[in-house]
């Protein structure tokens, strides 16, 4: 089993502002545009160093989308940023009509996304928007679950030629993955071999989910852990590799059940290799004001909701 080390703690948004940053100074057709929440989004560095390539939208984050659209036809790649929940249920039908249906290259960068945006409460903590964009026809879901590798996806959606939803998060949580990796839209990444279950995460939930795995080690129960970046396009081939070998999943993410990580599992397998199932989200629910760890713990979004459902679904193998 390999161990994964904290390296400390870093905001995925930060994440995002440092992979601009690099974008910034590497390709010079990368334009960023925000909704009047520049420190939120960590655009600060970007802005200092391309003042010509920034553009204040304030908020009108409908009017963002359509002067997206609209740069990309002169060949530029724009980066928008604002809050999740403005970045999609706010905008879906700008999205819809200017972007997806015309496969228009926009990079739509969402940060403070689920729960762990903590003491906003409800009306901010977006939960159901991995659904609204997966769901769109030809957009590209991306959902990094640390520092590192939200920077890695910023700098290689750039390369990638069509519509793409990067999610992101607030707090500041564990730095895991390699500082130097590669990241590939559409491949999962294997993060321990196992054989009596497969956790399937995504986002924060990933590093619960390895916090989990060692707890259930101790108990000795070998756990295989899939990181899932991307939920749109999904990596099936990884997940029913796993499920073949361990015979049951548990899907783990910071999301809505009804939409998320877990549904786009359960098709797969439905289609391919049915195992029993059990999910970690939300529960059909909105959010609530409270910190990042007391909402993760009352709505079961933790490594502890993650051992009792392991625990769970071994038993309906």
């Amino acid at each position: 089993m390999k161990k994964y080390i904290d390296t400390g703690k870093k905001d995925t948004r930060s994440g995002f502002g440092a992979g601009l940053e690099v974008l910034g100074k590497t390709n010079e057709n990368v334009v960023a545009l925000c909704a009047d929440l520049i420190g939120s989004l960590k655009m600060d560095a970007f802005i200092a160093n391309n003042p010509d390539r920034f553009f204040q939208i304030g908020i009108a984050e409908a009017n963002m989308m359509g002067i997206a659209a609209g740069l990309t036809i002169g060949g530029k790649i724009p980066f928008t940023g604002t809050f999740a929940n403005f970045s999609t249920g706010r905008v879906y039908d700008q999205i819809r009509q200017s972007i997806a249906y015309s496969g228009k290259n926009v990079k739509i960068c969402a940060s403070h996304a689920g729960l762990t945006l903590g003491e906003d409460g409800a009306t901010h903590q977006i939960l159901e928007d991995i659904g609204l964009m997966k769901m769109l026809p030809g957009m590209v879901v991306i959902n990094p679950c640390d520092y590192n590798q939200t920077k890695a996806a910023t700098i290689a959606i750039a390369e990638y030629e069509g519509p793409v939803y990067l999610r992101f998060g607030r707090p500041k949580v564990a730095n895991f993955t390699p500082e130097d990796q590669k990241f590939e839209i559409g491949k999962a990444v294997h993060l321990q071999e196992g054989s009596d279950v497969t956790i399937v995460a995504t986002g924060h939930l990933v590093w619960e989910s390895l916090l989990a795995a060692e707890t259930l080690e101790a108990k000795g129960i070998s756990v295989e852990v899939i990181n899932i970046h991307t939920i749109k396009p999904l990596d099936d081939e990884a997940i029913l590799n796993s499920v073949k070998k361990t015979g049951c999943v548990v899907t783990a993410e910071e999301h809505n059940y009804l939409g998320g990580l877990g549904e786009s599992v359960s098709r797969v397998l439905a289609q391919n290799h049915p195992v029993p199932q059990e999910f970690i989200a939300t529960n059909d629910t909105f959010g609530e004001s409270g910190t990042p760890d007391q909402l993760m713990a009352k709505y079961g979004l933790n490594a502890e909701a993650i051992v009792n459902a392991v625990e769970k679904v071994i038993k309906r193998k």
